[in-house]
């Protein structure tokens, strides 16, 4: 990290298990494999963008109201 710069690096308070960071993992591999095919297929990055983050708004909502 340079001297000039605003970004910090968040570490969770506890252990983390391998269990957890195998499901990160693997959802971080599905989702690069799912934006690839949809950019494969020509669908225009402003409205990735608008999916991912209506599904994010979503999960997120459905995560508070429980």
């Amino acid at each position: 990290m340079t001297a000039d710069s605003n970004v910090r690096r968040i570490r969770h308070e506890l252990p983390v298990s391998m269990d957890i960071i195998g499901a990160v993992a693997e959802f971080d591999q599905a989702l690069v494999k799912a934006i690839d095919a949809a950019k494969a297929a020509g669908l225009p990055q402003g409205l990735l963008v608008a999916l991912l983050h209506g599904q994010a708004h979503n999960e997120t909502a459905r995560m508070v109201n429980r």
